[in-house]
């Protein structure tokens, strides 16, 4: 019998949610696990995505645009949120019928935050998640629900960052 598995959630502005779900997500792997990947909010792959993406894990981008949400027109907001909305429905149906042992939903809580994903089609998902599932997921803010669905909770706090001293992200580093 397999054990349960468990929820995860990585939140906060600190600097590391999406490297340390995509280093969970190599160590499943190293063990045998099946992973897939779903990245909201986000319109291209960072150094470890491309890897893990290079060793055959699938990876489902959605973002229709390459401006940040606030400074999105009303179409592009409809085609993201629609693409996003999409992205969900398919990661659970490879859930379902390809057996994934672990669901990486990075910056799912934003995207619910900022209205590019239905906020009760994923808590659905997440309180009806199956027995065989790790789940995995990030946010900027911590909501409610997410809190009590998670059984692993971790707040990543910015204390200082080089952006504030006018550097800017680093290939390499940062992404």
């Amino acid at each position: 019998m397999t054990e349960k598995r468990l929820t995860h959630l990585y939140w906060g502005y600190g600097k590391g949610k999406t490297t340390a779900v995509m280093g969970l997500a190599l160590r499943a792997l190293g063990t045998g696990w099946k992973v897939l990947i779903v990245q909201f909010l986000k319109e291209s792959a960072s150094g470890e995505v491309r890897m893990l993406e290079d060793l055959g894990v699938p990876v489902l981008r959605c973002t229709h645009s390459d401006r940040f949400v606030f400074q999105m027109d009303e179409e592009e907001k409809i085609r993201t949120r629609a693409s996003h909305e999409q992205a969900l429905k398919q990661a659970i149906d490879m859930v379902h019928k390809e057996k994934v042992d672990m669901l990486i939903l990075d910056e799912a809580g934003s995207a619910c935050e900022t209205e590019m994903l239905d906020r009760e089609m994923l808590k659905a998902f997440v309180n009806q998640k199956p027995e065989h599932l790790e789940l995995v997921m990030t946010a900027h803010k911590l909501e409610d629900w997410m809190y009590e669905a998670a059984d692993y909770v971790t707040h990543m706090e910015m204390q200082k960052h080089p952006y504030n001293q006018g550097i800017l992200a680093r290939d390499g580093v940062d992404f």
